[in-house]
């Protein structure tokens, strides 16, 4: 019932604040996702057109981003790296239903996408996957299992057709870059 209560709640604040306010104004809407219990980075862009599910659920590490019209269906924990790009129309979605029984029960995972990783447009990540640092996963691409850090995936279902060439600025961890 909390949980229902929560989501009619962020609804209509979603409704009235948070999806007309101008597309500069990320703060504020880093301000409204952190009231509904989000953790939100400095620095983050979520987009005005950008569907949350349940804010308690997501968290955006510095600088990511979730772009226009993407669908964050976030049942269990989504987790956005610091400086992740999630390109418009993507959908991520934590849940789906155990179609081994006949009243296909709701069941969810959570998808974690690695620092530096960008979900391309239009792409479906599902319930369960880990996107690695620094992966991509090309436009329109379904992901159902994990995607190894510093490679290139695409097609449905998505599978590895190359690998990045990791550049040492981007691949060192944000506490060494502030050390130096």
């Amino acid at each position: 019932m909390r949980n229902r209560m929560g989501r009619i709640a962020w609804g209509m604040v979603h409704a009235l604040l948070y999806r007309p306010s101008p597309v500069i104004l990320h703060g504020w809407r880093r301000f409204l996702l952190r009231c509904f219990g989000a953790s939100v980075g400095p620095g983050a862009h979520p987009y005005p057109t950008a569907r949350v599910w349940a804010p308690w659920n997501l968290t955006m590490e510095r600088d990511s981003c979730l772009g226009h019209r993407v669908d964050c269906y976030s049942v269990a924990p989504i987790t956005i790296g610091e400086r992740a790009v999630v390109s418009q129309y993507a959908y991520l979605c934590a849940a789906s239903h155990d179609y081994q029984d006949a009243d296909f029960p709701l069941t969810s995972a959570p998808i974690v996408i690695g620092p530096t990783a960008w979900i391309a447009a239009g792409a479906f990540v599902g319930p369960g996957v880990t996107v690695g640092d620094g992966a991509v996963v090309g436009a329109r691409s379904v992901v159902f299992k994990d995607v190894p850090s510093w490679t290139v995936v695409a097609g449905n279902p998505a599978r590895v057709i190359k690998h990045r060439l990791i550049q040492p600025a981007l691949a060192e961890p944000a506490s060494a870059r502030a050390a130096v």
